[in-house]
């Protein structure tokens, strides 16, 4: 075979290959990655502790527009975090259920700001031995007033307002200050039982008597009516898809999360913002006490 010959079916080849994958480029465009025409349940995965409310967001907006996609599941694995981001989460539930079916799937832990998200849902499915619940909100701080002064260090304070430095570690809370928090603590809490007892569709009072920051297990939490079902991913994702209405086994598509390089975590807006959190003093929290403690 002559070397012209070569060149011309080497280059067949590679244009064979250049029109496969601008195919496939625009086909993955088109169906979210998926070559499959099978109706779709796409699970989200919500992890840790939630402090940035913006990938979940992001992947709920993504899903929306997507006709491949009936029904999600929300896997939680998280014992809560702030209350703005906790909070932002929810109403996002609660928009995109407009147009599709969500249903929660309760891992290992989905506690306090993790379970404000799940009662946004449809339905919420649990393990029996799943540590949930934990409805509440805490705010905590630390007085260094006394290691301060065996150090021989005092702290000073210039204030535009007598409540500026409520909470600082410089010194001990009066009295007046505590009423302040606690009064904040308590409607933030009564924001937290009005969105259970709407989601789970149950009366404010009858919310309010578990809403004291205890845990439940799955199991418990089914007979107090905070779960619907009991059972795994697997249940919570053919749930969704009965929901849905699809007929038949639906496709699993499994969004990927954002994974935090260990450069971002040291060096990047990863670590500056973990600083901020350990160190802005105040933090109203829908958070559990690590259960193993």
């Amino acid at each position: 075979m002559k070397w012209e010959t070569l060149k011309t079916l080497f280059a067949a080849i590679g244009a064979l290959f250049l029109v496969i994958t601008a195919l496939s480029v625009v086909i993955a465009i088109f169906t979210g990655g998926s070559f499959s025409s099978r109706d779709k349940v796409a699970v989200i995965e919500l992890e840790g502790i939630i402090t940035d409310p913006a990938e979940a967001i992001q992947q709920f907006q993504e899903l929306e527009d997507r006709d491949d996609v009936k029904a999600v599941v929300l896997r939680i694995d998280s014992p809560g975090g702030a209350v703005g981001p906790s909070q932002e989460i929810h109403s996002e539930i609660i928009k995109f259920r407009k147009k599709k079916k969500v249903v929660a799937s309760l891992g290992t832990i989905a506690a306090s700001g993790g379970y404000y998200a799940a009662a946004a849902t449809d339905k919420i499915v649990a393990n029996p031995g799943t540590i949930t619940g934990s409805i509440g909100v805490i705010v905590e701080f630390f007085n260094a007033e006394e290691l301060l002064s065996k150090l021989g260090l005092k702290g000073y304070v210039v204030k535009s307002g007598k409540y500026k430095d409520v909470g600082s570690p410089l010194r001990k809370m009066e009295a007046e200050e505590r009423a302040l928090l606690q009064s904040v603590i308590d409607d933030v809490n009564g924001q937290f039982i009005k969105a259970v007892a709407d989601g789970r569709n149950m009366k404010v009072e009858d919310v309010a008597k578990i809403a004291d920051g205890r845990i439940f297990s799955g199991a418990q939490a089914r007979e107090r009516g905070l779960v619907d079902e009991l059972g795994g991913l697997r249940d919570a994702i053919d749930i969704s898809a009965e929901l849905a209405g699809i007929t038949g086994k639906p496709e699993v598509v499994y969004l990927e999360s954002k994974k935090m390089s260990l450069w971002n975590t040291v060096f990047g807006e990863s670590a500056a913002r973990s600083f901020t959190e350990l160190f802005s003093g105040m933090r109203i929290m829908y958070m559990t006490p690590n259960p193993e403690r």
